[in-house]
């Protein structure tokens, strides 16, 4: 039986935010972080993981770490991760636990958006939009900021509409231009907020969810999940319930903590690879170099900690993924590979 200071990390590393969940033994969400990446996510991950132990004290352990999104390499090779998943696995493991008759996730985040189709609990169906930046919460964003409002009041203000103006979505310029149009026009604040919400949801329909066969229960996930005037249009342009779960923003990284859950968690001979928190500490560095060994001239990247190699990707043929092997900056390693006609 594990003790009360015993967690799962579960880490969703994406451009926009850094979310970390902490699982405890009884299946129930801990503690947990959104952070914004702001450009930075080995600096944020570091500072996600001296938060959680300020939190959760010196003396717990971490015996299980799982790692997604778009930066989940990184992620992994830092945190030293048990299991990598993508976010279409992760957003799916979580939402099926929550909820294990859901056969629909809607997510919508600060850079992308996708839509994953469960049937018996198994991803059947998923599409993603990385694209446009018109059916994401960046473009929210922005619109709020150039409107003088806080982001947190934008919904609540789209559901005080009276008459929604109808808004073009399909391209976030057109959609700017259409709404400072509508602007002119007189129309009120929340009437172009709630129309700008209708667009976005019909922008997502038209395009993430083409040709997809929405069923209920149907789970909205992501930042933009807390935004009450998109979950509006969503209930109304499908004409269904949407349930927005109690960790909407961070299911990603609860995805990931129960994969890690399952690696590890449950088998005795199974250590975890968990670096300790005291990596918050630690000092890491990235550094890329350029392959001359053939046309392709890949872009390589190393990970060190304190002067040692950790991990390299980005080579095609994978003759520096191998750690171990000197990179150029190592004296005479160069030559060497030069020698060989790398």
């Amino acid at each position: 039986m594990l003790g009360d200071d015993k967690y799962f990390l579960g880490v969703d590393v994406g451009s926009v935010s850094t979310n970390m969940v902490l699982l405890g033994q009884d299946n129930t969400v801990k503690e947990s972080l959104y952070l914004r990446t702001q450009g930075r996510p080995m600096q944020i991950i570091q500072e996600g993981i001296r938060l959680l132990r300020s939190k959760i004290g010196e003396s717990a352990e971490i015996i299980g770490v799982g790692t997604t999104g778009s930066a989940r390499q990184l992620a992994a090779t830092l945190l030293g991760a048990d299991v990598i998943k993508n976010e279409i696995t992760a957003h799916a493991v979580a939402a099926s636990r929550v909820n294990p008759q859901v056969q629909t996730i809607l997510e919508i985040g600060g850079q992308d958006s996708k839509i994953i189709i469960l049937r018996d609990g198994v991803v059947s169906d998923f599409a993603m939009n990385t694209v446009c930046a018109a059916g994401t919460g960046s473009f929210l964003d922005q619109q709020a900021s150039r409107l003088g409002i806080k982001i947190e009041e934008f919904g609540h203000l789209a559901l005080e509409a009276k008459n929604p103006v109808r808004i073009a979505g399909r391209c976030s310029v057109f959609a700017e231009s259409d709404m400072i149009h509508k602007q002119q026009l007189g129309h009120s604040l929340s009437d172009i907020l709630a129309g700008l919400c209708q667009a976005m949801v019909r922008n997502y329909l038209n395009n993430v969810g083409k040709n997809k066969e929405i069923r209920g229960p149907i789970f909205f996930q992501g930042g933009v999940a807390a935004n009450p005037g998109i979950c509006k249009a969503f209930e109304e342009e499908l004409g269904q319930s949407i349930i927005v779960p109690e960790n909407y923003n961070v299911m990603g990284a609860l995805g990931a903590a129960y994969l890690a859950q399952e690696k590890v968690g449950l088998r005795q001979n199974i250590q975890t690879q968990f670096r300790g928190l005291n990596l918050g500490d630690t000092q890491f560095q990235a550094t890329s170099f350029d392959c001359k060994g053939c046309a392709n001239r890949c872009e390589v990247v190393e990970i060190t900690q304190d002067g040692k190699s950790l991990a390299r990707w980005g080579d095609r043929c994978g003759k520096w993924s191998v750690v171990g092997v000197p990179s150029p900056g190592t004296r005479g390693a160069e030559t060497k590979e030069e020698q060989r006609g790398a």
